[in-house]
């Protein structure tokens, strides 16, 4: 492998390449190929960006047939066919058969663009300006996200203070799902909380960089409920928790609420292209024209693909039932390897929903040793939590079982060459 010009050239602000260290140069499905020809299990499908695989071949027909007419590629915020279909395509398969209702807003590329352009269409509409967000919340890097995003590694790096957003406890944080509802509500009605009354609540119904924290549904629609008398709007940042990955096109739909606006990006291209958008009620779409611009708003490239993918895969709830039955698979046994930890005195637990899992070993270095181990023996697979102690599941919703359940055997070899060690350690303790 030579990657002495990619070291060499390429800021030290890069991640993934250090936890994998290859390159990679053709990739399929859930499969990942590099140069010496090994091929690795992707259950990192890019941070989840790639729900229906990598190069898609219904998604890429449609693409390569796109460019070879010539289609439009950029086009500013410029109406074209491809943004229409899109459009409609969006209304008739999503939307209505939810019942929402929404306008959609294209932002820029990435989901933090979308989560900036969030905070300003609720403060713009309510006239307030703090917003309330959740411990373990991540919802990108540019500052305004960053405000909105707890964790101390990222908010740092900001080098400058960050400001407009309170930060709550999130469901579970504390004891029951009762008593940060309750605090919240004490918080809000309590002149001398210290807290501004907020635009809008900033949530994630599973937060992903946080932790595979996975919020119930009564604090859910309790949230919704609380917004509702106090006249605050919900934003549900549906990035990595949306189109399809926890069993439901969006997150929030297993608690059958309706958010006034919805941050949306990672796979709604279905391709790996950049894309991402608000939705919002459309008594919010306040915008005087140009008022939030960008040369990148709006991808027709991702127009074509996220259009292809709604037809394929969101017509009917096929792929919606599979991802319930393969979470279920990853559940039971990440639930099995939890309890291989507490056998060596290690509280390791399951959580997630639909294929958006973690496995908590509380233990940052031991989840990289894990990943490591996994690597090398062909498995891509990620950590998250605010230590790096969970060990994350994103693979590709498309993903065969036989991938499926190969990529969970890599996994538990790696898991059971660590406790090995862990047990050697033990035992020479306690000779």
């Amino acid at each position: 492998m030579n990657s002495e010009s990619l070291e060499r050239l390429e800021s030290e602000v890069r991640t993934y390449s250090r936890s994998f260290p290859v390159v990679f140069t053709r990739a399929r499905g859930a499969t990942l190929t590099d140069e010496n020809g090994k091929e690795y299990i992707d259950f990192l499908a890019g941070a989840g960006t790639l729900n229906y695989g990598h190069n898609n071949p219904k998604l890429k027909k449609a693409l390569l047939d796109y460019i070879m007419d010539d289609g439009i590629t950029h086009g500013l915020d410029m109406w074209t066919s491809a943004k229409r279909d899109f459009l409609e395509t969006l209304e008739q398969l999503i939307f209505k058969p939810r019942g929402l209702d929404y306008k959609v807003q294209f932002c820029g590329p990435t989901g933090t663009n979308a989560i900036e352009a969030a905070l300003r269409i609720a403060r713009n509409a309510t006239g307030r300006t703090n917003v309330i967000s959740f411990t373990n919340a991540f919802h990108g890097v540019t500052l305004g996200a960053l405000a909105a995003t707890a964790n101390s590694k990222f908010r740092h790096a900001a080098a400058m203070p960050t400001q407009g957003v309170s930060f709550l406890p999130y469901c579970g944080y504390m004891d029951g799902d009762s008593s940060s509802l309750a605090y919240l509500e004490k918080t809000l009605t309590d002149n001398s909380s210290g807290v501004d009354y907020p635009a809008a609540i900033l949530l994630e119904t599973v937060q992903g960089e946080g932790g595979i924290n996975v919020a119930s549904i009564p604090w859910l629609q309790g949230i919704q409920k609380i917004c509702k008398k106090h006249g605050i709007l919900l934003i549900v940042d549906d990035i990595q928790s949306g189109c399809g990955r926890t069993g439901k096109y969006f997150s929030f739909e297993h608690a059958g609420i309706d958010p006034d606006i919805v941050t949306t990006s990672k796979s709604l291209s279905g391709y790996g292209l950049p894309f991402a958008a608000v939705f919002m009620k459309r008594e919010l779409d306040q915008w005087k024209p140009g008022e939030y611009n960008g040369t990148f708003r709006g991808n027709n490239l991702a127009f074509v693909t996220s259009t292809v993918a709604m037809r394929e895969y969101w017509n009917n709830d096929d792929l919606a039932k599979e991802v319930t039955r393969k979470g279920t698979v990853v559940e039971y046994r990440f639930k099995q390897l939890a309890r291989l930890f507490q056998d060596v005195g290690i509280d390791a637990s399951e959580r997630g929903r639909g294929l958006m899992r973690g496995l908590d070993i509380l233990d940052g270095d031991l989840a990289d040793e894990i990943v490591a181990e996994c690597f090398e023996n062909g498995l891509v697979i990620e950590t998250c939590g605010h230590a790096g102690q969970v060990v994350k599941c994103l693979c590709p919703l498309l993903i065969t079982d036989d991938e499926l359940n190969r990529g969970l055997d890599i996994l538990e070899r790696a898991v059971n060459v660590n406790l090995d060690k862990i047990r050697a350690q033990q035992s020479k303790k306690s000779a």
